[in-house]
């Protein structure tokens, strides 16, 4: 059989494939964690942006725990060795819900990511006021856009309402400015996205964020997570008054085994290693050549108006003296 029989014959063209490298896992990492401890934490942006943090003895032993990520971990414990500072992750939720599946299920998110070293706040939306022109000055507004300029990256989070993402998700977006003079606040951050429905599985939402994310100028990872009939992909709310219960149920409201969990598993390893890659050219990455081209026009128009300025002004200063023969003691005749 000839090299292009068996191209033409291959469906799915495998014969182009690179061969991909197999990293095996070391089991020096088994249960590792790099999560901020309690002790090195502050103490006010854990009680409001870390509502995901478990009691020690339910951490120790979730199911987060005992993921193998120590491909990641690596990586995420040499960037700290080197560069001494953990990756910035701002966590957005569309729901206001009491039980909120959307905002459990940035919560796990929060938990991968935590242990995986990050630096995870998750943003509360509730009274976020609606986008207007009023409320720019806002508390919960000014908070949200000072956690966007903080990240290094975002993960957002929506349900599926009506086919698409929700009011509330959206109106988070609304209030982060695209531009501020020349900055966008969002550019060159990565995005992680992921939706949960409360009927079979769908795309819409993930489909939507992703054209945000797009429109914002954020890098979103090729991988994304959509969690069909959420109610029943997590387990019950446990009261941690009874500990034995609490600690069997590994604090109550986990999402549950299922290929879904193992997806955003997936999704949280790839946004970490994709932010990690990027945040050291976070700069490179900013740098476009329509944006070097409105500056440079900028600059040429700002020096032309300046030299204009400066030439009147010498012409209206030789015009004031042109019909005077002294100045100031100075004989001006022939000047």
């Amino acid at each position: 059989m000839t090299a292009t029989t068996r191209v033409n014959g291959d469906l799915n063209n495998t014969e182009v494939l690179r061969k991909p490298i197999e990293f095996a896992p070391d089991h020096a990492y088994s249960g590792r964690t790099l999560a901020i401890p309690e002790t090195e934490d502050d103490s006010t942006i854990r009680a409001r942006y870390r509502p995901f943090v478990q009691r020690p003895d339910v951490a120790r032993n979730d199911w987060v725990s005992k993921l193998e990520l120590s491909t990641a971990l690596k990586m995420a414990e040499a960037d700290m060795r080197d560069g001494g500072e953990r990756l910035k992750v701002l966590i957005l939720y569309g729901s206001l819900r009491q039980r909120s599946y959307s905002r459990l299920l940035a919560f796990e998110s929060a938990r991968i990511l935590f242990r995986l070293g990050c630096d995870v706040r998750i943003y509360d939306p509730t009274a976020l006021p609606v986008k207007d022109d009023v409320h720019h000055d806002d508390a919960k507004v000014q908070e949200l856009r000072n956690l966007s300029r903080w990240s290094d990256g975002h993960v957002w989070v929506s349900p599926e309402q009506h086919g698409n993402l929700t009011a509330v998700f959206k109106n988070q977006i609304d209030w982060i400015p695209l531009s501020t003079g020349s900055v966008r606040p969002t550019q060159g951050r990565t995005l992680a996205i992921a939706q949960v429905s409360g009927g079979s599985q769908s795309f819409n939402t993930v489909n939507s964020l992703r054209m945000l994310g797009r429109w914002m100028r954020m890098f979103t990872i090729p991988n994304q997570s959509s969690v069909p009939k959420a109610y029943t992909q997590f387990t019950e709310e446990r009261d941690s008054g009874d500990d034995s219960a609490y600690l069997e149920a590994e604090g109550g409201s986990r999402l549950m085994p299922s290929g879904n969990r193992d997806r955003l598993v997936d999704c949280m390893e790839e946004f970490m290693k994709y932010t990690l890659v990027m945040r050291e050219h976070f700069d490179l990455f900013n740098d476009r050549f329509s944006e070097r081209s409105e500056r440079e026009a900028k600059r040429a128009r700002e020096q032309s108006s300046t030299e204009a300025k400066e030439k009147a002004g010498q012409e209206g200063n030789a015009k004031s003296l042109g019909g005077k023969e002294v100045v100031n003691g100075v004989d001006v005749n022939g000047i």
